[in-house]
């Protein structure tokens, strides 16, 4: 009965305490499509994304009930990280909901300009300054929004009677900065460094003083938290953008220090190997522990060993030279892009190409080979049917897309035989295609679904096979290579086929000994891919890329730098001729493959075990939309 009573009174005094207009509420949901359009109009970084905020403290003055409940001081206020434009998930500030979705857009437009101005200006005051007049500047059309959304915000601004000392000083400048009285500052005028959390939220301005989401690196030897996931229980999925900082775990290196635990009896049959230091089990309240959190501390805890494979997925280093594939040697070189000093690093990573000593021959069962016939039958038939020949100077239809451009040609008016015409050729395929397999550790995952489980690795395997099977049976060229990697001296490129090699026994046992390797240097995979697709004489190259997960590894290979090093590899893979592609498993695919590869550049596989047949969908329409 006391804890009934103790969460009806939580749960009343906080409604009583709580600021805001629920009715006028906007998400985050319902406007990211046109932020997404107003930040990247805006100038904003195209790898960056937008997400929502997390609680962190604030300042300002607070009432007498919000002092007795404990509410009044977090709030998701919107900030410009290095990575992530990460605003609150909703917005229920003022009393009209189009003064809501405004704030949205405005804060949208002020992150597309924060990048310019963030070198020129020094504090939170003079940041939010410049990048307001940036974002006018660039947003005409959004200044009348802006200035009703300041008067707005100057309503809801506590007196300054009520405010003494620092707090009524900090305040009066932002006050001040809300009317348009600082407007004609010039941008290195001395303004003083007040920080956010020195006055109540101003909703308009971003905090972009302390973003470190993505400045935090993987300590030497730690393992990619992706790839140390229990895999037999779901994790908790928190899509909010939180802060956190890299620290050392030495709670456990007082060697003259002993935990006592009363209850533990020291014989044959109780004693237990448990972690001393820590509690004994979880509470299922990790995740609301760590949203009460500022900053989350993140640290390596090496001497956990509740779970036999979390303890192995952090094993990670390189086995001994007499265990592994081949001795690691200089490798062929390739480059990298450092997108923060924005040079291609030449000969920054070793691509170690290797192929397996001893594979056992593959033995696909009854239900792969039923669908290796399927998609063989499938590419069959495309190879047959005749192909569009385009701006004919005769034929069955009519091609518009000549016609637009005769129509629109001076010169070509004049032309008796215009060639705006299209009709169905019989044309002979020049084609090469290289597959590029992702055989990181991440692939050791099991997938669910109808029937027995599977791991990744499993179904990359039988999609591997089937593709092999169709191109094989049609005549067409092709390779394909695996790739894993362990920084940047040790880029894993598995043979798995060759252009020159046959479809046979020797390949097909190569296919069936893959297995899950260690990280995902995608750029110097793609490069390599790229020099090997490059010299094909085929009209058409088409190089497939079969991932299940961005590209990362153990240096700085995370975030931001690996996807714009994969970008930059995929436009040079662009620019030499080749068409690359990506099909994924990633259920979040959607977030960053598009910035890699382009809107119609990949395709996202909603069940896994579909991977074969989509994947011969997806070569049957690159292959027939470019023949001629």
């Amino acid at each position: 009965m006391e804890e009934w009573i103790g969460q009806q009174w939580h749960r009343i005094v906080t409604q009583w305490t709580t600021h805001g207009y629920p009715d006028a509420q906007v998400t985050l949901e319902e406007v990211r499509r046109p932020l997404g359009m107003l930040f990247r109009c805006g100038d904003g970084p195209s790898a960056m994304r937008i997400a929502p905020a997390a609680d962190r403290a604030i300042g300002g003055p607070r009432d007498w009930l919000q002092r007795l409940a404990g509410a009044g001081n977090r709030a998701a206020l919107p900030e410009f990280q290095t990575d992530v434009l990460a605003l609150p998930a909703a917005l229920a500030v003022f009393s009209d909901r189009a003064l809501n979705r405004d704030l949205y857009l405005w804060l949208a437009a002020m992150g597309s300009r924060w990048p310019a101005v963030h070198p020129h200006a020094q504090g939170w005051l003079a940041h939010n300054l410049a990048a307001t007049r940036a974002a006018r500047a660039a947003f005409p059309g959004l200044v009348a929004a802006h200035q009703r959304l300041c008067q707005a915000q100057l309503a809801l601004r506590p007196p300054l009677a009520r405010l003494r000392g620092t707090a009524a000083d900090a305040e009066g400048w932002v006050q001040r900065a809300l009317r348009g009285e600082l407007d004609d500052l010039p941008p290195d005028a001395d303004l003083p460094p007040w920080p956010p959390t020195s006055v109540a939220p101003v909703w308009l301005w971003l905090d972009g003083g302390q973003a470190t989401g993505s400045s935090i690196q993987r300590a030497p030897g730690t393992a990619d938290t992706d790839n140390n996931v229990d895999t037999a229980t779901s994790p908790q999925d928190d899509a909010t953008r939180h802060r956190a900082e890299r620290v050392c775990d030495d709670r456990n290196n007082a060697p003259l220090m002993f935990f006592f635990r009363a209850e533990s009896i020291l014989s044959w049959g109780e004693f237990t190997k448990v972690q001393r230091a820590d509690d004994d089990s979880d509470d299922g309240q990790a995740l609301d522990a760590a949203r009460d959190m500022d900053v989350l501390a993140i640290a390596q805890d090496p001497g956990n060993a509740r779970r036999l494979a979390s303890r192995v997925r952090f094993d990670l280093d390189l086995p001994s030279a007499s265990a592994d594939d081949i001795a690691l040697g200089p490798g062929q070189k390739q480059p990298e892009w450092d997108w923060k000093a924005g040079v291609l690093r030449p000969a920054h990573c070793a691509v170690q190409r290797m192929v397996a000593r001893e594979a056992p021959p593959f033995a696909p069962d009854a239900r792969l080979r039923i669908t290796a016939r399927q998609v063989r039958r499938r590419l069959e038939m495309l190879r047959a049917a005749p192909a569009r020949a385009h701006s004919q100077p005769d034929g069955d239809e009519l091609d518009i897309d000549a016609w637009v451009r005769h129509a629109t040609d001076g010169a070509a008016l004049r032309s008796e035989s215009p060639a705006v015409w299209q009709r169905r050729v019989r044309s002979e395929r020049s084609l090469a295609t290289l597959l590029l397999a992702d055989l990181s550790l991440s692939t050791d995952a099991h997938v669910g679904g109808a029937g027995r489980p599977m791991r990744v690795i499993d179904v990359i395997r039988d999609a591997l096979y089937v593709f092999g099977e169709a191109l094989a049976a049609g005549g067409d060229t092709f390779e394909m290579l695996g790739f894993s990697s362990v920084r940047r001296q040790n880029v894993r490129i598995q043979h798995l086929k060759g252009f020159d090699d046959a479809w046979k026994a020797p390949a097909q046992a190569r296919v069936a000994a893959i297995k899950p390797g260690y990280y995902t240097r995608m750029g110097a995979a793609i490069r390599h891919a790229t020099d090997c697709l490059a010299v094909r004489p085929e009209r058409q190259r088409l190089l497939l890329l079969l991932t299940d997960g961005k590209p990362n590894d153990l240096d700085i290979y995370e975030g931001r730098y690996g996807l714009e090093d994969t970008r930059h590899a995929v436009q040079e893979a662009r620019a030499r001729g080749l068409t690359p592609f990506a099909v994924t498993i990633d259920d979040k695919g959607h977030d960053y493959l598009p910035y890699l590869f382009g809107q119609q550049g990949y395709a996202l596989v909603r069940r896994p075990r579909d991977l074969a047949q989509r994947l011969a969908a997806v070569y049957s329409q690159l292959t027939s939309s470019q023949r001629v």
